[in-house]
This record gives C-alpha cells, structure tokens and sequence, in this order.
C-alpha cells in the first residue's frame, strides 16, 4: 500500500477513524473507515472499504476493551495486518478546543499536549476523549507524527468586536473570549461550495451544522466572520442535550437557590438540558419527530425557532445573505426540519423546492429564489487528513531550510 494519513476522531466511548492513501502528487483517497463504539460497555467494531463493503466486524467484552488506549491497541492490531505491517505516515487528530493559541493546525509534542490540557474545562465533553489517544500513540510510538486540527481555528479570524464579551480586559487577554467550533465541518462546507455552487462560494452564507451538537455560522468570502457558538460548546443553538443561549443568571439562580456546585451545574448544563431536557423524552431528533407528545412538539418548535433566530444575526453580521446552507445528521437528513426552518425564513428571501428538499438537494430552493438553499454533507475526516498532510509538507520543507542554513 501508498503511504497513508490516519484521522482519529475519538469520544468518550468510541473512536471513529478513517485512512487515506496519499498518491505521488500528494492527493488523498478515503481507503477504510469505520470505528469502535461501545468501549466499556458492549465494545462493537465495524470496518467499511471504499465502495461501502464491510472488511471488519467484530465484538469484545467490556473487560478486553474497557478503554479508549484498550481500544486503540485493537485498531493498531487491525492497521497493521491491513497494511501489511506498516504504520501511517501521520496521525491527524479533531481536537475541539486550541484556545487563544491556536490557530492552525499543529504537530502535537509533549509540551503542546500539556498546553492542550488547560482547555480541559472549556470543553469537558470532547477535549479529554480528543487528547486520551494522542497521549497514548505519543508514549507508545514517539516518532510517528501527530497533528493536531482545531474547530475553533476557522473562526480564529474574527474581528475583535465579534470575538469579544463586554467584560473587563484582563479577561480577554486570559482566553476569556468567543471562539466559535465546528470549524472544521464549515471549513470543509465552505470549499464544497466552490464545487457545487461557484457563483455562490465567495458570497455571503449562513451554514447550519445541526447535528447532537449544533450551531451556525456566516461565512462571507469563504472566511467565518461570526459564529453562534463561544467560550464553551454550550453558547447558541440549542443541542440535543445543550442548552444554548442562555442567561447567565440562570447558572446563577441555580448556586444560589438550587445550592448546585460548579460541578453539579456543568453536568446538567452539558447533559440535562438541551431537546432532552425541553422534551422530557429524548435528545434524539428522529425520535421526536416520531412522538406524538406535546413536549416534543415543543422541543422542534423551540429547535427551529432559534435556527430562524440565529439567522437573522447572522445575516446582519454580513450586512445580508445570500445563500443557507445545511449540513451535519440532522441537516442532512431531516427534510421536515429543513422544510420548516426554510418556512418561517420566507420574509428573508428563502423559497423551497419541496421535491428537491425531499430528494435531499444539494440544491433546495426554487429556482428564482433570492437566497439560494443547500444541502452539503460534512465531510471533517477529509479536512483534517489535508490539513495533516500540509503540515507534514511545511514541516519537511522547513527541515530543509534549517539543514540548507
């Protein structure tokens, strides 16, 4: 096999991966993906090629892969009868949270990592589950190159007034600021659309990733300039188990009148609230929208309503809009959703063409329509497998020099 790039996407129960083959003149194809999910509980591994044949599919028992190190020790086992012995070239790596530091992708060394820690906090969810395999490949195999890709370096070009609060400026120069995520998926949107829509790609866009994690963005000129999203993933939209938006005297009320710690307040905050929380039922949008419950009614209300919202401020950011764009599962594959959300814009300039929203797009709207509408799956595993080949190109050219010098 051709010399390959891993992209490891890990989570606090699984792992999700997908290798590339890197050609002579330096392009990418997805050779295999799949992942481990699971782990801990009832550990499942699944393996697709790439026309969608299944390579792999195996079970463990919690106690032979109760971990994420655990389960990678699998994936390597596997990788390596797949690749007849032989490792990646790199290893690219979804970190969610790179702080006021980062903003590019990076090869991940010891002090980099210890770096990486201190935004912990910021992203509980994701950060520690992004860093658990980077540490472990960085004990086990030092010399293998690791890079590190950031959602929150897409957004990290933002005018001052965006990316600030109206807090005092210490804060500010401590990292206390709005950082925006999902980077990656919206950086990955905003090249498909040289693609599929060129006349549009250098224009004023507002994309929706509606996924568990949701949130919004206005591109204009390919670049981000405002997100819904901020200090945390738990600003803007709301999620599946996330509130969004909310006012900071509710965390508040809840210390002092509810006697919750800080602890206490993030675990709701990140697990409680949220479609979840407002439905009672689930944070799972196909199931609401199977639920004849009054609640969950109210949770897609709620969902959309604030989509409808958000765009309206998106827009004023880019003094105007000219196409909406959707992405990530929901986005993807809820035309209801869609439908709705296109509706209750009408007054902006969005119309939907009802049978191309139903055949999934990527084109949705009605054909004289002033803002154009898309459907654009995401795609952050190939972003990130360009992203880790670039920086291995900058690092080997930069080696040159130093040794040229």
């Amino acid at each position: 096999m051709s010399e390959t790039i891993l992209v490891l996407n890990s989570g606090s129960s699984s792992i999700k991966f997908q290798l590339f083959a890197v050609s002579a003149r330096n392009r990418l194809e997805r050779h295999i993906k799949g992942g481990i999910d699971g782990i801990g509980v009832q550990p499942r591994f699944r393996v697709a090629g790439i026309r969608g044949e299944g390579l792999a599919d195996k079970t463990w028992t919690a106690g032979e892969v109760g971990t994420v190190p655990a389960a990678l020790d699998k994936l390597v086992v596997f990788l390596r009868e797949r690749m007849g012995g032989s490792l990646p070239r790199a290893v690219g790596h979804r970190v969610v949270h790179g702080g006021p530091t980062y903003t590019r992708p990076t090869i991940v060394t010891d002090a980099v990592l210890d770096q990486l820690e201190r935004f912990v906090p910021l992203a509980p969810l994701h950060q520690p589950n992004n860093l658990a395999p980077i540490r472990t490949i960085l004990h086990r195999l030092p010399d293998l190159p690791q890079v590190a890709c950031f959602d929150t370096a897409f957004h990290r070009g933002h005018a001052e007034v965006a990316d600030r609060f109206a807090i005092p400026e210490q804060l500010y120069s401590e990292g206390v600021r709005r950082y925006g995520f999902h980077g990656l998926s919206y950086e990955y949107v905003a090249g498909r659309l040289r693609d599929v829509a060129p006349e549009i790609a250098d224009r004023r866009v507002v994309v929706a990733h509606l996924g568990n994690g949701a949130s919004m963005c206005a591109i204009s000129g390919g670049r981000s300039v405002e997100s819904t999203m901020g200090f945390t993933a738990l600003d803007g939209l709301p999620m599946g188990t996330r509130p969004g938006q909310l006012d900071a005297g509710v965390v508040l009320y809840l210390m002092g009148e509810k006697r919750m710690s800080a602890k206490e307040i993030e675990r709701f905050l990140y697990y409680d609230c949220g479609l979840k929380g407002l439905s009672g039922i689930s944070n799972d949008v196909r199931e609401l929208l199977r639920s004849a419950s009054s609640s969950a009614k109210l949770a897609l209300d709620y969902f959309v309503y604030r989509i409808v919202l958000f765009t309206g401020l998106l827009a004023a950011a880019m003094d105007g809009i000219d196409a909406f764009v959707f992405t990530a599962g929901i986005g993807e594959n809820a035309p209801g959703i869609r439908e709705a959300v296109i509706r209750r814009l009408s007054w902006l300039g969005l119309d939907i063409d009802p049978a191309a929203n139903a055949g999934g797009g990527p084109r949705i709207s009605r054909q004289g329509a002033s803002v154009a509408c898309f459907v654009i799956p995401t795609d952050e595993e190939s972003m990130i497998a360009r992203h880790t080949l670039d920086v291995l190109r900058g690092h080997a050219g930069a080696r040159v020099e130093e040794k040229q010098a």
